[in-house]
């Protein structure tokens, strides 16, 4: 209930950048999809939407473009796509071989 008063206080007023750490985490289906579909709904009103999240599956879902930070480092960025082709991997397998995590 924590998360879903703090993600409507964040959009009250409408706000052009948001910053969201790991947004639907411990969300019910629902609440969850609720949320996935306003982070779409902004990206259609070209509203930038910073968010953190350890779902691979979400971030394919919802992002643009990844910045992959390990260790308090950026150690890589670029759109899904480039990233996907430039290790020839799922972006889970991306992201497994660059923070060394199994």
């Amino acid at each position: 209930m924590k998360q879903k008063v703090a993600l409507a206080r964040s959009i009250v007023h409408n706000p052009k950048v948001m910053l969201f750490d790991e947004p639907t985490i411990g969300l019910d289906v629902t609440s969850s999809k609720i949320v996935q579909d306003f982070i779409l709904s902004c990206k259609k009103e070209n509203k930038a939407i910073i968010f953190s999240s350890h779902s691979m599956q979400e971030v394919e879902k919802l992002c643009d473009r990844i910045i992959v930070i390990h260790k308090g480092r950026i150690i890589e960025n670029g759109s899904i796509d480039e990233l996907k082709s430039k290790y020839n991997e799922s972006l889970e397998q991306v992201f497994i071989r660059l923070v060394g995590e199994k």
